[in-house]
């Protein structure tokens, strides 16, 4: 039994929210999903497909061979789309001054930065003419080595609206680290930063990159957004300054319209136990993973402001920082 003191201590009962009750999904309709998506695949994966926009819809849901030696697995294989317009385009009408991104700074006296679809827009189109500029068409790769900041998204979506290929390294890997994803995927271009912050401390983003770079001619542009102002070596062969290339090139860039099966994104397993592994996730399938699973997981409602602590590093921070919510709107 509690005593006088503890029952004094204790947070008062609250009363329960408005919209409480309003889940997408209780646990009878979870388990009516669930079933439904093991029994009758076709039906449940063909209609929850119909939440992203296609400019070619797709007629046929997957195609499976699971027979050894041969398998292959195929979602909605002859659907075209671009998971940037699902992320950005096809909210511009209806909510372009609508907050899309809340950046919080890892220092606590700098304010949030708010960013709208609208701007959110313009800056992913502005780096995919950077990137275009280089050279990067579809199916090449670009390596991210960038903290947690809105320009990683930016890279993201970029990437996604020209059709290149992004992998995105985490930032707290070593020289080391970042040259074996290098020279394993091959990019034409890496986007770095010169620091990042992360509990107080700064991390030389930069200089790890030159370390990792050493003798390799695979990369030949680096993309350098300007975190901290502190000074850094500039190759003036190979490194651009972020701000000075996106400034220059225009605020519209059409997109490549993708086959479903296309690459989207390469992230490496970890290498805990041996070589870090390649695992390529494609365009459709993914996006409407994580774009379903956000909503129902999260029971994310149009309007709500959603936070996810994760690292875009991870494959938790593509599904739930970027992907995922973005495609919600």
């Amino acid at each position: 039994m509690a005593t006088q003191d503890q029952a004094a201590l204790a947070p008062a009962l609250r009363d329960v929210p408005t919209g409480y009750d309003k889940a997408h999904a209780d646990t009878a309709k979870y388990r009516a999903m669930y079933t439904e998506s093991i029994q009758d695949p076709d039906t449940f994966w063909g209609r929850e497909g119909k939440r992203l926009d296609w400019i070619t819809p797709y007629t046929k849901v997957k195609n499976t061979d699971f027979t050894y030696g041969q398998v292959s697995i195929k979602w909605f294989e002859d659907g075209v789309l671009n998971a940037s317009v699902n992320c950005i385009d096809r909210h511009l009408a209806t909510r372009g001054e609508q907050t899309a991104i809340i950046f919080e700074p890892d220092d606590p006296e700098t304010p949030a930065e708010h960013i709208t679809y609208r701007q959110l827009s313009e800056r992913v189109n502005r780096m995919a003419n950077v990137l275009l500029s280089q050279g990067v068409m579809r199916g090449d790769r670009v390596v991210i080595y960038l903290p947690m900041i809105p320009e990683a998204a930016y890279a993201m979506l970029a990437c996604a609206r020209i059709g290149a290929i992004h992998s995105i390294v985490f930032a707290g890997f070593s020289p080391d680290a970042l040259d074996d994803r290098v020279v394993d995927c091959r990019p034409k271009v890496l986007i770095t930063a010169d620091e990042g912050m992360r509990g107080g401390k700064n991390i030389e983003l930069k200089r790890i990159t030159d370390r990792a770079l050493e003798g390799l001619s695979i990369v030949k542009s680096v993309f350098v957004v300007k975190r901290t102002g502190v000074p850094i070596h500039m190759d003036e062969y190979r490194d651009v300054w972020y701000h000075e290339a996106v400034d220059r090139q225009r605020s519209y860039c059409p997109c490549e319209w993708m086959d479903s099966e296309d690459p989207l994104f390469i992230l490496y397993t970890s290498g805990s136990t041996g070589k870090p592994k390649g695992v390529v996730h494609t365009q459709a399938g993914y996006l409407l993973h994580a774009s379903l699973t956000h909503k129902l997981v999260f029971d994310y409602h149009p309007g709500e402001v959603y936070c996810c602590a994760a690292d875009i590093g991870w494959i938790t921070g593509h599904s739930y920082i970027v992907y995922g919510p973005l495609a919600n709107g």
